[in-house]
């Protein structure tokens, strides 16, 4: 990390729908920091907030769905020369409601055999080959 890039913690949710070995992904708007890129949903971790915490919040606003069961699934980082982004990532095993763009973003399951036909940004590498080999 370069001494002016800033430190950035966020957390994302690997959304299982285990039944269908899918898992929910979410388009990133075109104008922000690596727009049109597919993402795993969640958000920037808030002054005071857990992880976990900021995970909740983050899939109510942005997917409108309640997460009720979620575990620790990787901590990586990556740096962007400008920013130096931590991704928390938790597992969602369980929620209540149905997943919908409420922020307008592009939102669809996939399967887990085709998440390389979709672009991410580079900090999501190690997250995707994490959920691609424990789904073998």
């Amino acid at each position: 990390m370069s001494e002016t890039s800033k430190r950035i913690h966020v957390v994302a949710g690997v959304i299982y729908n285990p039944a269908k070995q899918q898992v929910l992904i979410a388009k990133r708007p075109e104008h922000l920091h690596q727009g049109g890129l597919w993402e795993f949903p969640g958000g920037k971790v808030a002054h005071g907030e857990s992880p976990e915490q900021a995970l909740q919040r983050e899939l109510l606003e942005e997917l409108a769905i309640e997460v009720s069961d979620c575990s620790p699934f990787l901590l990586t980082e990556h740096d962007y020369k400008d920013k130096l982004i931590v991704l928390d990532v938790w597992a969602v095993n369980n929620f209540a409601g149905q997943p919908k763009g409420n922020e307008g973003q592009r939102i669809c399951w996939v399967d887990i055999g085709a998440l390389n036909d979709y672009q991410f940004p580079a900090a999501n590498y190690a997250v995707l080959e994490k959920v691609v080999a424990d789904s073998k």
